[in-house]
């Protein structure tokens, strides 16, 4: 009895030794995303809150670099190359740098997300893009640090920062015009030689209506004349002999010898030696 009672004591001992109280943070995360024509963007920040704080010229302070946020970096990432300030900026991912003061802003993008804060030493190589902005006086007080999506059109949006009583504005553009032009170009056109060649393979890998494979790998290899792919000869051989035409499958299957070849391709070379010998013998 007294053994089972220790075990008991052990087990609750051990139980508040591990026990975590979960209780609300005083800068919650919080994650935002937007698709802007074509583009998708997401801001991942922590949002301190005032507090009867004054903030700009206060807790922050004027002319000073702010992390702009709490906690980890701000951290914005973007899926195709924008624009800032009629600068490209690549796709990927930055943290977000402000400096206040009185009559103007400066918003930063930089290059390094590892950092908690202000990283210890500032490094200008890793700004991306810096631009200085004109703060506007809110109407209203803002309690918490927000961040929005604002002005939105297809090919632009504006990054808004509002806290305490200032909002302060990031444009920037997005490639839709040049994306969308392009999609519609490729589409207007029809289906590519590699269309092509995706097509006609499957349809001879799931023993699909060969006829309708061979159509396709024609179409393939005469799209790609100018610049002869030995493996789309290859596959163009392969489902002529499906389809019993040994004639033109000899043809596709020497032509794709002579480009595998000048290619030193061992690979293709011997298959297509090992089929000219099985098809020329019958």
């Amino acid at each position: 009895m007294k053994k089972i009672i220790l075990n008991l004591i052990v087990a609750a001992i051990s139980y508040v030794g591990t026990a975590q109280i979960e209780a609300p943070v005083p800068s919650p995360l919080q994650k935002i995303e937007q698709k802007v024509g074509l583009t998708d963007i997401s801001i991942t920040y922590s949002r301190p809150s005032m507090k009867g704080r004054k903030i700009f010229g206060g807790l922050e302070s004027y002319g000073k670099i702010w992390r702009t946020g709490a906690n980890e970096n701000t951290k914005i990432s973007f899926s195709t190359n924008i624009s800032i300030d009629g600068k490209e900026l690549k796709k990927g991912t930055y943290a977000l740098f402000t400096i206040p003061s009185k009559e103007a802003w400066d918003i930063i993008l930089y290059t390094d997300t590892n950092n908690w804060g202000v990283p210890r030493e500032w490094d200008p190589t890793k700004v991306a893009v810096q631009v200085r902005v004109t703060p506007l006086q809110m109407p209203m007080p803002i309690e918490t640090l927000t961040i929005t999506f604002d002005d939105l059109t297809y090919n632009s949006a504006v990054i808004g920062i509002l806290w305490e009583n200032t909002y302060v504005g990031l444009p920037f553009g997005t490639p839709t015009d040049a994306m969308v032009s392009k999609n519609i170009d490729q589409v207007m056109a029809g289906p590519t030689a590699q269309d092509f060649y995706t097509a006609a393979d499957y349809y001879l890998s799931t023993n699909k209506d060969i006829q309708i494979a061979q159509k396709w790998i024609d179409k393939a290899v005469a799209l790609s004349a100018d610049q002869p792919r030995f493996w789309f000869l290859r596959k163009q051989a392969l489902i002529h002999a499906k389809a019993g035409n040994l004639k033109t499958a000899i043809a596709a299957a020497k032509a794709s010898l002579k480009y595998a070849t000048r290619a030193k391709n061992d690979a293709y070379i011997e298959m297509n030696k090992a089929s000219l010998k099985e098809w020329e013998g019958q």
